[in-house]
């Protein structure tokens, strides 16, 4: 074997050997980082109560933002399994209005985020619920509380609320 041929094989030898190493290490890096994910990750402090009911609320809500705000009949009925009787009876037999009775507002939001919650007993829970605008010079919020009662198994908005 020649010199040129020697000086070859050692640069492919030195050449794996580095690659090796730099796969090896960010193999290490890659677990290192789903470790300390894993060991920092937040636990959910939430009761069952709060868990159940904001699960609805959100539900409720993303229906409520992806449809016509107005206190018709129809849109009514497209609402009414979340709600408990009483409630869709009481706002079927209102008038309908300019404000929404689910944002208390005649200006509708933009947008919304379900907030903190606190569970009463094993069957009625609150929630906060921001109401969010937002326009090219502004951004505005407002808070609407938001009773829910398990009935049946099945949450459902109650009582809607600005304290």
């Amino acid at each position: 074997m020649n010199l040129r041929a020697a000086e070859k094989q050692i640069y492919r030898l030195q050449f794996s050997v580095s690659q090796y190493r730099y796969g090896v290490s960010l193999r290490l890096i890659v677990v290192a980082t789903l470790l300390l994910v894993n060991a920092c990750s937040i636990p959910n402090l939430e009761t069952p109560q709060c868990s159940g009911a904001r699960d609805t609320v959100k539900r409720f809500y993303s229906l409520h933002f992806g449809s016509d705000f107005s206190s018709s009949t129809e849109n009514l009925k497209t609402r009414e399994e979340f709600l408990t009787r009483d409630l869709s009876k009481a706002l079927s037999a209102a008038n309908e209005t300019e404000e929404d009775y689910f944002t208390a507002t005649e200006n509708y939001p933009k947008a919304f985020r379900v907030g903190e919650c606190s569970a009463e007993t094993a069957e009625k829970a609150t929630l906060q619920v921001l109401l969010l605008w937002r326009d090219d010079t502004d951004s505005d919020q407002k808070e609407v509380w938001v009773e829910a009662l398990k009935i049946d198994g099945k949450w459902l908005i109650n009582k809607i609320s600005t304290r």
